[in-house]
């Protein structure tokens, strides 16, 4: 009797991580399909860095040369309304937003899932760094000791007929860091769900990115030295002249704490917290630490201490598993700080309130506030 092979959709973007996670599945049996989701650009002359042409041509070399079919599918018009009107309206109530938090909800494991599902895939697969695990709270250990973490768990179960430990369950998800600390990129998946991850694979996730590097060397692929973007992908020049070009300038004063007029700003949204460039203020250097949207008034300090706070809130707010509140955990204000040990609380219904160990500096309403205990991530919430 034939076995069914389970289907899978990598979405590949010519890079080295996604290419490496397409080509490991096909290895390991499955039927595998490359599809590039094309998003918005900023014009006609320029292109969206996640999906140039020079992108799309690798990612098609690279399908050609591991033996799979790959697709493009448009996803321009859903791109634009949800992550960069997004953006937009976020910077102009004087936040400062994360947009590729809301692109993994949104696109690469919402539409994406979508599509795959309509085209008879059973998953879904990037080249995120982050693993998965499956079981209750107190079956994790034991599992990840066992190795079944995902990404590993594709050389110990896969094959045509299987998948990982856990999927095609009742078991939960639960949604860890990447084993290469220095790539993690779990705090951008703390708005995924358990019916998007139940539908997830990430073959990396498990591997260094020496690793994928070397293993895509070994393999011949073109995208091995592909260099790293970590730019916003639809601006192309600068954020501040992405954000002139659609909102404008709207100019105000920058007054001291004390009130004190100190110089002339261009508009709010061109400034974020901690913000030290750029404030063409003499006899700095001075901080930016507030906005005031009811005076047009940007406030600024030159006491770095004006920065440090010792408790945030947060609002719309997504646990990838159930918690009980209070909890303590561990909390990044951003995706290169350092993790903070943290006591996380209810706020009444309005999402939580965070307080930390000690105080963090430049906490920036927009940005996202994601929780870990360990390095399992527990979910998150978005600044206010």
């Amino acid at each position: 009797m034939k076995v069914k092979r389970n289907r899978i959709v990598v979405a590949m973007s010519g890079g080295v991580d996604s290419s490496v996670a397409a080509a490991l599945l096909k290895q390991a049996g499955f039927d595998v399909t490359g599809v590039m989701l094309r998003f918005w650009k900023d014009g006609k002359s320029t292109d969206n860095r996640c999906c140039s042409v020079d992108s799309e041509n690798l990612a098609r070399v690279v399908a050609e040369k591991i033996g799979i079919p790959f697709y493009v599918v448009n996803a321009e018009k859903e791109f634009k309304k949800k992550v960069v009107d997004y953006f937009l309206a976020e910077y102009k109530e004087g936040r400062t937003p994360n947009p590729c938090v809301v692109c993994n909800k949104e696109i690469k494991f919402g539409l994406l899932i979508e599509k795959a599902l309509k085209l008879g895939a059973d998953y879904v697969a990037t080249g995120h760094y982050t693993r998965i695990s499956f079981g209750s709270n107190s079956s994790l250990t034991l599992a990840r000791q066992r190795g079944l973490t995902q990404a590993s768990a594709f050389s110990r179960f896969a094959g045509p007929s299987k998948m990982p430990a856990g999927y095609a369950s009742n078991l939960l998800p639960h949604l860890f860091k990447g084993a290469d600390n220095a790539k993690d990129q779990s705090y951008f998946l703390w708005q995924l769900n358990q019916d998007q991850l139940k539908r997830v694979l990430f073959p990396v996730g498990n591997m260094t990115k020496k690793q994928v590097r070397s293993l895509a060397k070994k393999m011949d692929l073109p995208t091995a030295q592909t260099p790293e973007s970590q730019e916003v992908c639809f601006v192309q020049n600068t954020t501040n002249n992405f954000l002139k070009k659609y909102l404008k300038e709207n100019p105000g004063d920058i007054v001291d704490i004390k009130g004190e007029i100190l110089g002339r700003h261009q508009g709010l949204w061109f400034y974020t917290i901690g913000q030290r460039r750029g404030l063409e203020i003499p006899q700095g250097p001075y901080y930016a630490v507030g906005k005031d949207f009811k005076n047009n008034t940007l406030i600024v300090s030159k006491n770095i201490k004006d920065l440090m706070k010792k408790e945030l809130t947060a609002k719309n707010v997504n646990w990838i598993n159930p918690v009980k509140l209070p909890l303590k955990a561990q909390v990044k204000v951003r995706y290169k700080n350092e993790s903070i040990s943290s006591v996380i609380r209810s706020n009444n219904g309005k999402g939580v309130k965070i307080f930390f160990s000690k105080p963090q500096k430049a906490i920036t309403p927009g940005q996202s506030a994601v929780f870990y205990k360990d390095d399992q991530l527990l979910g998150g919430g978005i600044i206010d």
